[in-house]
């Protein structure tokens, strides 16, 4: 079953929120922007990581100096898992902030 409308954007805006949360509870020199449904992680090095939703294909959408991602909720774990990897959300966005901030962050939740 796919997700609704209303529940696609209600679990977006949740994971944008868990991850502007990490972010600004991080030591990282860094801007957060969250506009029209796209946050956008600027970086002290002028890389970006970018998390937009396409609601008409009720996926998250993750840009990063590595590629772009695309992830389907899955309703079993909970968890954005991408749709080429299977990696869930929060290991990749782990491993982009060390790629791109040369720190490590958890995104437990995610």
């Amino acid at each position: 079953m796919s997700l609704s409308e209303a529940r696609f954007h209600d679990l977006v805006d949740a994971v944008q929120q868990s991850v502007e949360d990490v972010f600004d509870d991080s030591d990282l020199d860094l801007d957060l922007e969250n506009s029209g449904g796209v946050l956008t992680v600027r970086f002290e090095n002028g890389t970006q990581l970018i998390l937009s939703r396409q609601a008409p294909l009720r996926q998250l959408w993750v840009a990063a100096r590595s590629g772009g991602f695309h992830f389907d909720y899955d309703e079993a774990s909970g968890l954005w898992i991408c749709d080429s990897s299977e990696e869930p959300l929060g290991e990749l966005l782990s491993r982009v902030t060390s790629e791109q901030a040369g720190e490590s962050l958890e995104f437990d939740e995610l």
